[in-house]
């Protein structure tokens, strides 16, 4: 079968899926709906493990070819073009393998909701756009697949559009992206002042001239590969959500908890990290932008990680975790460890899937509860989700052997190796936030599956082990969260698996500390269980059991003795009350303003009340020429008469 066939089946496969049953959704059916964007994404994941074979087992040629002009402007040529590479194919794989179990899970978890088929229609659709992302060749394709997963994660955050915080968050997740897309579209505007073209190949070739030129901002000279690249990563800010634009992912809980899953896992947040490591023949000419990223992805990953110590909501808790290893993921970015980052992207996507699925599962049994509070001892009661759910919580917090060990320890080796100024603080950040992630993670395992059972007897009646196809995704994501990492590090850290998708210059070259301490899965192992990251997580899962389940009471007793610190955790820093009393009471107080001073006083008083008074005076006036005497015209006539025959006897004048 023709390799270009294939790679255009991939992303119109689930488009397909998405239209019929976003049309044709009360003809067909539930079933029908499920069964045609299933099949979708089904037949978009098989090509994918297809191109997989292509490129990488049989070293197929790289495929980077024009699929449609849309126009020609000045030279300038707007296309759609599809680059499949080892770096396309991994993300192709892992957006089709996490969309398909989701689309699975949502047959048992959407299965009362009267938007059923819509639901089906979007998330098919996402998978689409994120597609389209992945396998662009050119800035305007990445552009449309970037405002394509917004514009999807803003319909399925709001999918229940009756509920008023499902509204709101929707709506925050949209305005926040549009920050950050502000400051990407200008990036891109940026390199097509600069390289003269939109097309990756193009533009990465004339990095290094672009690299020797300045640009005065105002406020100085900045050298022009900083500047885009700076904007470039304000776009990945918003998209994967980093501090400061990290406010909306939270939020994004509000949306049913397939998309969440969608969302978190290996689509929109991932978007971000994709990007920069694509654009990694720009950063890499530009310390001070790396350094931004660094410093950006550090703050996000210890800061957003304390906050889900505090939260009780058991998706939330999910959702911290993801900031926080977004966090981690942005750090490695900016030491320019990409094929960490990528590594851990890639891992990551399975056992957070897993975990928000898992969550899930346990919420459709206690009834929609979400409240970690009121559950507990759901071990006896479920045991496939107590189970993949501890697989899931080792992988997150990088136990070793599991799929996370491999890509997290990764990064806190490649940090521990950079030179960048900052490093060795930035080191400590991502230690502390792997005691940080034990505690949490298994601060919510505890209280969900052991301990004292917390549900009001009505639930404890009824619970039970949810269906297959809620089941079956879980088991089919717990196995890669465990095998994943060991099946893949050689290649993609210790070999050569990134050479040709991903440049990375001698003297920041980070992995090579990687490669030259270890020769190995079980190397990497071995050194894990005596390193310093281990015992931090250890502590941080002995510190949850003794704190949650030995002595729940010491939890009181310490958020009262810090209360203000508990308070800050839970107000999330206060950001939130901060973007609404600047950006949002600010706005209006300023519009406000400008509608009195501008609408009021300038265009309805004077432009338009003003012209009518005008015209209203000058009529007044001329009035009183009107008098109705014919003597009062006949003076007036012989005045024009006289001062014709003066003009006409005095040319000159």
């Amino acid at each position: 079968m023709d390799m270009e066939l294939i790679y255009l089946a991939i992303p119109l496969a689930s488009l397909f899926g998405a239209i019929i049953a976003g049309f044709f959704g009360k003809a067909i059916g539930r079933s029908g709906a499920h069964t045609v964007t299933i099949a979708g994404v089904a037949s978009s994941f098989i090509l994918s493990l297809m191109a997989y074979n292509h490129i990488v087992l049989q070293a197929g040629d790289i495929y980077n070819q024009t699929v449609y002009t849309w126009m020609v402007s000045d030279g300038l040529r707007f296309e759609i073009g599809f680059l499949v590479d080892k770096l396309t194919v991994m993300m192709m794989c892992v957006v089709t393998g996490v969309s398909l179990m989701v689309h699975i899970y949502t047959i048992g978890y959407m299965r009362d909701d009267p938007g059923y088929q819509r639901f089906f229609s979007y998330i098919s659709l996402f998978t689409f756009s994120m597609l389209m992302l992945v396998m662009s060749n050119n800035f305007l394709q990445l552009f449309f697949g970037w405002e394509a997963v917004g514009l999807v994660s803003y319909l399925l955050i709001g999918f229940w559009y009756k509920k008023e915080t499902a509204i709101y968050a929707n709506l925050k997740a949209f305005l926040v992206n549009r920050v950050g897309d502000f400051g990407f579209i200008l990036g891109i505007a940026a390199v097509v002042m600069y390289a003269g073209s939109l097309d990756y190949k193009e533009v990465f070739a004339a990095a290094p001239q672009i690299s020797n030129q300045v640009l005065d901002i105002g406020f100085g000279e900045w050298s022009v590969i900083s500047v885009i690249c700076i904007l470039l990563f304000i776009g990945a800010m918003g998209k994967s959500a980093q501090v400061p634009l990290h406010v909306w992912l939270p939020d994004s809980m509000e949306g049913p908890t397939p998309i969440s899953a969608l969302i978190h896992a290996a689509t929109m947040v991932t978007a971000g990290i994709f990007m920069v490591a694509r654009m990694s023949p720009l950063f890499e000419f530009s310390e001070a932008a790396l350094t931004f990223v660094m410093i950006i992805g550090a703050i996000t990953a210890l800061f957003m990680g304390l906050i889900g110590i505090v939260q009780n909501d058991i998706k939330r808790v999910v959702a911290y975790s993801t900031l926080s290893q977004l966090g981690y993921m942005t750090v490695a970015l900016g030491v320019s460890a990409y094929s960490a980052a990528v590594f851990h992207l890639m891992t990551h996507a399975f056992f957070k899937a897993l975990l928000f699925l898992g969550a899930g599962s346990v919420i459709i049994a206690m009834h929609h509860e979400q409240d970690m509070r009121k559950m507990g001892g759901l071990r006896k009661y479920m045991p496939i989700t107590w189970i993949t759910s501890l697989i899931g919580s080792l992988a997150l917090i990088g136990f070793p052997g599991f799929s996370g060990f491999f890509s997290k320890d990764s990064i806190i080796l490649a940090v521990g190796a950079s030179d960048l100024p900052g490093a060795d603080i930035v080191h400590w950040m991502v230690l502390a936030g792997v005691f940080i992630t034990a505690f949490y993670s298994f601060r919510m395992y505890f209280m969900v599956f052991h301990g004292k059972e917390r549900m009001d007897e009505h639930t404890k009646k009824h619970l039970h082990e949810t269906p297959w196809v809620v089941t079956v995704p879980l088991i089919a994501l717990a196995i890669p969260s465990v095998i994943i990492g060991w099946m893949t590090i050689e290649p993609m850290l210790f070999g050569s698996y990134f050479a040709d998708a991903i440049v990375v210059h001698e003297s920041n070259n980070v992995m090579a500390t990687l490669k030259e301490s270890f020769h190995g899965q079980w190397a990497m192992v071995e050194h894990g269980i005596f390193s310093l990251p281990f015992l931090l997580a250890l502590s941080g899962v002995v510190a949850a059991w003794y704190i949650y389940l030995k002595n729940p009471q010491i939890a009181d007793k310490a958020q009262e003795k810090f209360s203000f610190i508990h308070k800050m955790l839970d107000k999330k820093y206060w950001i939130d009350e901060l973007y609404v009393k600047v950006f949002s009471d600010g706005s209006r107080v300023l519009g406000k303003g400008f509608w009195k001073a501008g609408d009021v006083t300038i265009i309805d008083g004077l432009i338009i009340n003003g012209s009518a008074k005008v015209v209203g005076w000058f009529a007044g006036v001329v009035r009183h020429v009107q008098t109705g005497m014919l003597y009062h015209y006949a003076f007036v006539m012989i005045l024009g008469l006289v001062g014709l025959l003066y003009l006409f006897a005095n040319p000159a004048s």
